[in-house]
């Protein structure tokens, strides 16, 4: 039995014929630390009694009834209160054993019903009380023993709630508790964890992917007398393109003034590699000073934000260092790799073991990078 808590057991049968049987029952009792409770002190006369008997028996975890040669008194409903509490705790669902002395025939005659019509009654009571789990025992010790090794079986069969101690009852409540919050916080952290890996709820509607965004931007380039032009101009690019461009950079974190660097060099890579879509460029030499419009690179920031690409970065920083760092988020992490990584097959003509001397459209490529590198 556990020191923490007890079990209540309600106590039913006659009394007078049975105080020496009822004495090793309540002994048997206390030694399972459990607590007796019992009405047959109290004389169950009226209304208001029952409605006593029956809270304390609704309260009680289990209960018991001992059944000898006395039926009891016969209250209003034709029974006896032994046999009317039996009745409610079992219509009431509690655990319930009964114990029938095995030999009635052998019990005095100071302590067996003498009236005819209350011997059948006992009779009914005892096929009654048969029909659910009974013991049999002769003396009290017999009946001592047959409590307390049937209500340890029962108790393990049949757990109920029982009492603890209220200092007991505030850590097993706490203890509860802080399952429940351990649990909580455990589902939580899952779902933010599967978000994360998850473009945010509502940026369905939002541009992304290949949607392509104008991005206005200026330069300086040199002519052929070695005068310096500016030069104002508009490119387009894809989020996609955006996101594979600055996406390594945000691999750890970058602040303000890299973003917008690195916007701008994009900008200027794609100028540059685009130069034959600008005839006026032609005699124009040593492109420099690319700078992107400040509104663009902000748009470009809160666009990457928004579709959950983008974070402002959560490292511990110095007090001095005031500026505002990004990085990647887990989503915009898997996007990048999406994007950058390399398919397989996708260099197959570098596979271990071909000659590229020997195969033109891998000359063709070399070539094609040596005059791009120039």
């Amino acid at each position: 039995m556990s020191n923490d808590r007890r079990y209540q057991v309600f106590v039913s049968s006659t009394y007078e014929d049975l105080r020496e049987e009822r004495q090793e029952i309540m002994q048997a009792l206390l030694e399972l630390d459990c607590i007796p409770a019992g009405m047959e002190l109290f004389p169950a006369t009226d209304d208001d009694q029952w409605t006593l008997i029956k809270r304390v028996i609704d309260e009680c975890d289990y209960y018991i009834v001992i059944i000898a040669g006395r039926y009891g008194s016969i209250g209003p409903k034709g029974i006896s209160y032994t046999e009317q509490e039996y009745r409610y705790a079992v219509e009431s669902g509690k655990p319930v054993i009964a114990f029938l002395h095995k030999a009635p025939v052998n019990i005095s005659v100071g302590k067996s019903e003498s009236i005819p019509a209350s011997v059948e009654l006992l009779k009914s009571f005892r096929e009654l009380a048969q029909k659910k789990v009974c013991k049999y025992w002769e003396s009290p010790s017999d009946l001592g023993s047959a409590v307390s090794r049937s209500l340890v079986r029962l108790i393990g069969t049949h757990p109920m709630p029982g009492w603890i101690r209220a200092d007991k009852a505030a850590d097993a409540v706490a203890a509860t508790e802080v399952l429940r919050l351990r649990k909580t916080i455990e589902d939580l952290q899952a779902k933010l964890a599967e978000s994360r890996f998850s473009a945010p709820k509502g940026s369905e509607g939002l541009a992304q992917g290949e949607e392509v965004y104008p991005i206005d931007f200026k330069f300086e380039a040199r002519d052929a007398d070695g005068e310096v032009w500016s030069f104002n101009r508009q490119t387009v690019l894809s989020w996609n393109e955006l996101l594979e461009g600055l996406g390594p950079f945000m691999l750890d974190e970058i602040d303000d003034d890299q973003f917008r660097v690195e916007v701008c060099q994009l900008v200027k890579s794609q100028l540059l590699e685009n130069l034959n879509l600008h005839e006026d460029l032609a005699e124009y030499k040593n492109f420099r000073n690319f700078v992107v419009e400040p509104r663009d690179v902000q748009t470009i920031k809160i666009q990457l934000r928004a579709l959950g690409i983008i974070e402002q970065s959560k490292k511990a920083r110095s007090v001095k260092d005031t500026r505002t760092y990004w990085s990647l988020t887990p989503f915009g992490d898997s996007m990048l790799v999406q994007l950058r990584a390399i398919q397989k097959g996708e260099y197959k003509d570098w596979e271990e073991g071909d000659e590229p001397g020997n195969d033109e459209s891998t000359l063709d490529r070399l070539e094609e990078g040596s005059v791009a590198q120039k």
